[in-house]
């Protein structure tokens, strides 16, 4: 599949994190329950280092990479964003440029379904 067609479909990789297994978990669950994302990827071990309310704060973090499609972006953003644990949670949404045709079908049958 070339970059054109990826780029027709809108498959979007989302990016998120959270501060435990549990949230992860849960948030991950829910979007694919939900058929908002085709798959949730969790990646333990991430050391973030960033400012909060002047403070520069060190914690440790999961990534959640969350698989889905730009024509249901806007639900689930509003729903990560009520289940997310933190109050202002990273949501960074990147358009996949060349996506394998196999793939693609797989994501646009289990998206929205």
């Amino acid at each position: 599949m070339g970059r054109e067609s990826a780029a027709e479909e809108g498959v979007l990789i989302v990016l998120t994190t959270v501060g435990d297994r549990e949230s992860a978990e849960r948030v991950a669950r829910t979007l694919v329950e939900e058929r908002l994302a085709a798959c949730v990827s969790v990646i333990p071990g991430l050391e973030s280092l960033y400012w909060w309310e002047g403070r520069l704060t060190e914690d440790s973090e999961l990534l959640l990479i969350i698989k889905t499609l730009e024509s249901v972006y806007d639900r689930l953003e509003s729903r990560l964003r009520e289940i997310h644990p933190y109050q202002v949670p990273e949501i960074v949404a990147l358009r996949a440029t060349s996506v394998s045709q196999a793939y693609l079908d797989w994501v646009r049958g289990e998206v929205g379904r």
